[in-house]
């Protein structure tokens, strides 16, 4: 089995594949000091809950853009699975021709999303991560990675909108009851989803325009539902792509 983690600046994001099946799936809260014991003890926390062991893990996949994860995740790996993990990055074989002007500088994350989303989805492809940051990538339908946009999360939004007023609540990320708000928490939810939704929109289609054709988007992250029932130009939410994709990209390694 393939234990397939996404380490995220907010959310480390775990799955455990059987061949291309996804076993099971948890969400943790990144914790960035914490030690490969603690990895390891939580791991087979986890495992067990689902009626499984790390004696039955044979490989691990990982994506980060947490580097003082790395170290103790990589020492997890040899003292409880036995095994190195791999670690995607821009020298990773995935079968994408990288066009960043430096390879180096494109988060793991974002190259294991194209790789997914032109697999499941054909490109040309856009897509749009809700993650700490709201990233867009764009892929071509010749497997080309184009570049993207990385813009501010909705979290640091809520964050910064209560850390620097003296009067406003802290809110959930929600879709409002309705668009004009009657109170204050329903005028800020209003202002949050909406505002959210306008940028998305906006970007996807000044892209859209640049890229030509006929490009498919898909949304993933944890708020990519919420924006996709309000959003013009992506209907499509994929809870489990950047899983799928350290999947995919792990297979076409281990095939070499």
């Amino acid at each position: 089995m393939l234990l397939a983690i996404d380490a995220g600046n907010t959310n480390v994001t775990i799955g455990v594949f059987d061949g291309p099946l996804l076993r099971t799936r948890w969400r943790l809260r990144t914790v960035a000091d914490q030690t490969a014991d603690e990895w390891g003890l939580k791991f087979r926390e986890l495992l067990a809950s689902e009626g499984l062991s790390t004696a039955q893990i044979d490989a691990t996949m990982v994506s980060s853009v947490v580097p003082p994860l790395e170290t103790s995740l990589s020492a997890m790996a040899r003292r409880y699975l036995l095994h190195e993990p791999i670690f995607v990055t821009g020298r990773t074989e995935t079968g994408l021709n990288i066009l960043y002007d430096n390879p180096r500088e494109v988060g793991a994350d974002r190259i294991v999303n194209a790789v997914a989303a032109l697999h499941k989805y054909g490109g040309p492809c856009i897509v749009v991560d809700l993650g700490t940051a709201i990233t867009f990538d764009a892929v071509s339908g010749n497997s080309e990675y184009l570049g993207g946009i990385i813009c501010p999360g909705i979290g640091i939004s809520i964050s910064g909108l209560f850390t620097k007023t003296a009067r406003l609540p802290m809110v959930d990320f929600r879709e409002p009851e309705k668009l004009i708000g009657t109170n204050t928490v329903g005028s800020i939810q209003s202002g949050i989803y909406y505002g959210a939704i306008g940028m998305i929109d906006g970007i996807l289609e000044r892209l859209i325009a640049e890229m030509g054709g006929n490009v498919k988007t898909v949304a993933t992250g944890g708020q990519a539902s919420l924006i996709t029932r309000g959003s013009q130009f992506v209907k499509t939410a994929d809870d489990d792509l950047t899983l799928e994709g350290l999947r995919l990209i792990w297979e076409r390694n281990h095939a070499q």
